[in-house]
């Protein structure tokens, strides 16, 4: 596996897309979105992309990550036009996998910014929601097609479209992929395309650890593994520090906390569903305007939630690990670790929500007595010490209660009183046992 020169970021500095060799199309998309200077990842990525070589690079959410692969694609498609017979539908030349369809469809929506001047058609398939929608768009014709691996595998398997004529292929969050279960689901794809020699194949991760770099020998053609010049895992921009609370103190900090800081637009992430339901409740008893997210919303509620906490009108969102993989939403100012995550990696995508796009944020981590045991892994795995602070008296302030909740307390025994007695042919209610098999 290759490895970047030590000054290729001494080279990349200042870079400017100007200075590149893209397409006149793509170019005017930069500057319709006024895209001049490149960040870090894409002055680092770019040059070897641009001259056809497989990527895998290590690169945090709101870094440029994605418009550095699209400016790739768009650049190989153009510069070797695919014209299909009159009667074929086009298939797709390039693949993007995903492991959410928040990503999946974030990254979608990228590409037609960029790609506006471009003539090709991107397209996205996703699970849970537009099955026969996305289907028929496919069947119409695809160059770009962005997709998680269930619903791609699924089209794929009925023939919805073929990989025969993939140019390049996209992981992004590979290590997400990992965490989701998805690397089966992605060798099925990639052993189903033409092999590395003949595609180009692009790799980006918050870590390149060592399961990752695996995937990349297995399945990519002498990949450069790419790193900025701070080698760190979490983004420069991010303030971390550390509370250790006792456990009945974490929502009288919490609270103290967001009354103190009034963040304009923070995520505070929990380990269970319950206590996503804990927190919502007492932050909702003590006049904050929240959401939770856990695996058991409904697709149409965390849409709405995620469309008010997008737009500013809902200001606190709470959320498990697994309902919070994959969104990227700007202007999150403030990350609350309520509880430390088991694993580091979850550290590492929890604080990356915030500081996006060249901007600061802070992170705030409790270390209460019962994930206390993550911080030494989490220490270690991002190589430094997060910075502690005092519990003023301040931080702790009197709390109200919520109130019981008449689902929680009554609602059960109420429908099982209404619930009618089950009755015999007679019409008389079953009774004793022997009544019943007397009946029988």
């Amino acid at each position: 596996m290759s490895h970047p020169h030590s000054n290729a970021q001494a080279e990349a500095e200042g870079a400017r897309f100007s200075n590149f060799d893209l397409p006149e199309p793509v170019m005017r998309a930069l500057d319709d979105l006024q895209f001049e200077t490149c960040t870090d990842i894409q002055a680092l990525a770019l040059p070897a992309i641009l001259e056809g070589k497989d990527v895998a690079a290590q690169a945090q959410t709101g870094t440029g990550k994605t418009a550095t692969f699209l400016i790739g694609l768009f650049r190989l498609l153009l510069n070797s036009p695919d014209e299909p017979a009159d009667d074929q539908p086009r298939q797709p030349r390039a693949l993007v996998l995903a492991p959410t369809r928040e990503l999946a469809l974030q990254i979608a929506k990228d590409a037609q910014q960029l790609g506006k001047y471009c003539s090709l058609r991107v397209l996205v398939a996703y699970g849970g929601t537009g099955y026969e929608k996305q289907r028929t768009d496919i069947e119409a014709g695809v160059d770009i097609l962005v997709g998680t691996p269930g619903r791609l595998i699924d089209y794929f398997k009925q023939g919805v479209y073929r990989l025969k004529n993939i140019e390049a292929v996209v992981l992004d969050e590979a290590d997400r992929m990992f965490d989701l279960g998805f690397i089966s689901d992605i060798r099925y794809l990639l052993r189903r395309m033409p092999p590395p020699e003949q595609r180009q194949s692009l790799l980006f991760s918050a870590t390149l650890s060592h399961r990752v770099m695996e995937l990349a020998y297995e399945h990519m053609n002498n990949p450069q593994s790419l790193k900025t010049v701070s080698d760190e895992v979490t983004a420069d921009g991010v303030r971390q520090s550390l509370y250790h609370p006792a456990s009945e103190e974490k929502i009288p900090l919490l609270i103290g906390l967001l009354r103190s800081l009034e963040p304009k637009r923070s995520m505070v992430f929990v380990n269970t569903r319950r206590a996503s339901e804990t927190v919502q409740d007492y932050l909702s008893a003590n006049g904050f305007q929240c959401g939770a997210l856990s695996g058991s919303v409904r697709q149409s509620k965390r849409q709405r939630l995620l469309k008010a906490f997008s737009q500013g009108d809902l200001p606190v969102l709470i959320a498990t690990d697994v309902a919070a993989r994959g969104l990227h939403i700007d202007g999150v100012t403030h990350v609350f670790n309520f509880d430390l995550p088991q694993n580091a990696e979850d550290y590492v995508h929890r604080i990356g929500r915030t500081a996006r796009a060249g901007n600061t944020g802070e992170a705030i981590s409790f270390a209460c007595d019962e994930y206390a045991f993550s911080l030494m892994d989490i220490e270690e795995y991002i190589s430094k010490s997060i910075p502690t602070a005092a519990i003023s008296a301040e931080l702790l302030p009197s709390v109200e209660k919520p109130r019981p909740s008449s689902k929680k307390t009554g609602e059960k025994g109420q429908q099982r009183s209404r619930r009618p007695r089950r009755r015999r042919r007679n019409g008389s209610s079953a009774g004793s046992k022997g009544s019943a098999e007397k009946s029988a």
